[in-house]
């Protein structure tokens, strides 16, 4: 069972890399002697963390500038990753826009469907799912030319699977028309990568190579008490997840252990969409 999970000399490609639960990624890949490559906007952020990486775990990793919407520059990175390591095993789509539930300008509320800018939606969508397919395009065609093919995973959401709940941002004393919603892109963006998930997962599958989707619940990071508690409410565990509590689900889709797991769509919410 061990060596199921060893994930030693596997290149894992993690977009998004540096941003909060794309760090944990490639934790997760690190302690388990992968080879994480970090693939963010910022460079600062992605080059400091793979030096992280690397210095904490032992392991090779390297950070790269790269903007998932350029075709041009995912197909360059794709290349000096395969000039560096001569393969790439796994893809984690991490990589997407964070629309805020709270955007207002001259008295309007542009979270709310009504308000929602155009431009925004654009920005949104080009991330979330236009990055995701030129990434997987690019770097899921090469684990298609590897003899064992590998693995590639979507980072859905709970609310890929279930609308949200309104509710949980509303605020007493405040109009309708101004009240806070969880805008539109992210639903659509989180629902896309599913039927993604399941497109990919046949597409390849001659080559060896699994596609499965995550869907996880929100995680803690110190939100307001009047927002926990009623999102607790929600949960059948009663709590957001911790922020490493995704790792272990990352490591065992990229392993061997996951061999005969494909297209599946994984709930890890607490047991929120059972409700």
């Amino acid at each position: 069972m061990d060596r199921m999970f060893d994930l030693s000399g596997k290149v894992v490609v993690i977009t998004g890399g540096a941003g909060f639960l794309g760090k944990k990624h490639a934790e997760a890949i690190a302690e388990f002697k992968g080879i994480p490559i970090i693939l963010d906007i910022d460079e600062d952020k992605c080059l400091k963390l793979a030096t992280q990486i690397t210095n904490q775990y032992g392991v090779q990793s390297l950070g790269m500038k790269v903007d998932i919407t350029s075709e041009h520059q995912v197909a360059e990175s794709c290349k000096e990753i395969l000039s560096r390591f001569g393969k790439i095993d796994v893809l984690i789509n991490n990589a997407a826009n964070d629309p805020k539930v709270t955007v207002e300008e001259n008295g309007k509320n542009f979270s709310r469907l009504e308000n929602f800018n155009l431009d925004m939606w654009n920005k949104d969508l080009s991330v979330g799912l236009t990055g995701t397919f030129i990434c997987s395009k690019y770097f899921g065609y090469e684990i298609s030319n590897n003899p064992n093919g590998g693995s590639i995973i979507n980072i859905s959401s709970d609310l890929g699977l279930i609308s949200p709940d309104q509710r949980l941002y509303r605020k007493d004393g405040i109009p309708e028309d101004k009240q806070s919603v969880k805008p539109i892109t992210y639903s659509v963006v989180k629902s896309g990568l599913l039927g993604l998930t399941r497109y990919l997962a046949t597409y390849w599958v001659d080559k060896n190579v699994r596609c499965n989707a995550i869907c996880p619940g929100g995680i803690f990071s110190n939100q307001d008490e009047e927002f926990l508690n009623r999102l607790h409410k929600l949960i059948p565990m009663g709590r957001m997840a911790q922020p490493d509590e995704y790792k272990g689900i990352i490591v065992f889709l990229c392993s061997d252990a996951a061999s005969y797991m494909n297209g599946a769509i994984i709930s890890i919410d607490g047991g929120r969409t059972t409700w």
